[in-house]
């Protein structure tokens, strides 16, 4: 260590070195990534190759809506070797409990969001973990808020690995209200941006009490609904403390309704070093993926329907937890549901 921050070692073996390369890329398209490339794009309007940047925003204006219509998900991309990468720095890991049979739809509530919802993306919207191979012929689309969609390029990158938006319209579209196949699984991170303000170490504080549409959504469809939970997502970085009704925590949740997503202040660590940056920590997480629970097709359903399978689900995700935080979790690791 010097000056209080403890450096990487000169000599790391190469891999680790890409490892640490793929999660620079993930922190840096995750914060800053869209805003880079529109910057770029708007550059170049004022050069000789005005032509690139007239063309794609041509292209961005007519495929606008792709993120309400399943994407644009290619194998190719989910498969890239940088995703074995972002895997193995952590290592990310991904845990089968039981079969979801194509022969349906599902709806996979996550859990938690943490603060860059690094399982989600790593296990749902990669290859990385192995996905295909656990579950054939079940087609992921992890859901993220449609404001991802608006900057150039990036929008590129989350369809052709198959991400959509969390809004109504897209669930619709991926449960079969607009197409008649099956397998088609919306991954769906159920805490919102409110939750990443719990995102703590140690910490497994889940928003989902109020949470019910997408109960709602999994009965008009009749998809069964999943419960999986990540236990080591909140580790990857220190947040400030903000605890409940702190002048921090009050201007933390304003601004979250304001802007609809959250502004957490937290660090990770560096490229050459480890005790701060934007990078997440190395630590392991684990994202075991729980039963299907059965759901009868209701296209109307009334509240206490919505609120029978809403217990049915939160009682799931704790049996989930209390299996598996022996395993999992730091010991005396509790499930707090907000």
């Amino acid at each position: 260590s010097l000056l209080s921050i403890q450096w990487a070692p000169l000599r790391i073996p190469l891999h680790r070195r890409l490892e640490t390369l793929a999660a620079f890329y993930y922190s840096a398209s995750f914060l800053a990534f869209g805003v880079l490339a529109s910057l770029l794009l708007v550059y170049l309007l004022f050069t000789r190759v005005c032509c690139v940047s007239l063309v794609y925003f041509g292209w961005m204006i007519w495929d606008w809506n792709a993120c309400d219509r399943g994407g644009h998900p290619s194998t190719w991309v989910r498969s890239w070797t940088v995703w074995k990468y972002f895997r193995d720095y952590f290592p990310i890991t991904l845990v089968k409990t039981c079969d979801l049979p194509p022969g349906k739809n599902y709806l996979l509530g996550y859990h938690p969001h943490g603060i860059m919802c690094a399982g989600a993306f790593g296990n749902f919207a990669t290859e990385g973990t192995g996905f295909s191979e656990l579950f054939p012929n079940i087609r992921p689309h992890l859901l993220v808020l449609k404001g991802q969609f608006r900057f150039p390029i990036h929008r590129d990158l989350l369809l052709s690995a198959g991400i959509c938006a969390s809004t109504p319209k897209s669930i619709d579209f991926i449960l079969g209200a607009k197409q008649q196949d099956k397998g088609n699984a919306a991954v769906l991170v159920v805490g919102g941006a409110i939750e990443v303000l719990d995102a703590h170490p140690g910490s497994y504080r889940l928003y989902l009490s109020r949470r019910k549409g997408f109960v709602r959504k999994a009965l008009q469809h009749g998809a069964s609904l999943v419960p999986v939970l990540s236990f080591g997502e909140n580790e990857l970085f220190v947040q400030a403390s903000n605890p409940e009704g702190t002048l921090l925590r009050r201007c933390q949740a304003w601004l979250t309704r304001r802007l609809g997503f959250a502004p957490p202040i937290f660090h990770g660590r560096g490229v050459f070093q480890y005790s701060y940056g934007w990078l997440p920590f190395r630590k392991p997480v684990v994202t075991v993926v729980g039963a299907p629970l059965e759901v009868a097709k209701i296209e109307e359903p009334s509240d206490e329907e919505v609120d029978a399978l809403h217990e049915r689900y939160t009682s799931a995700l704790s049996r989930l937890f209390e299996d598996h935080k022996d395993l999992y979790a730091a010991p005396g690791a509790q499930l707090c549901i907000a």
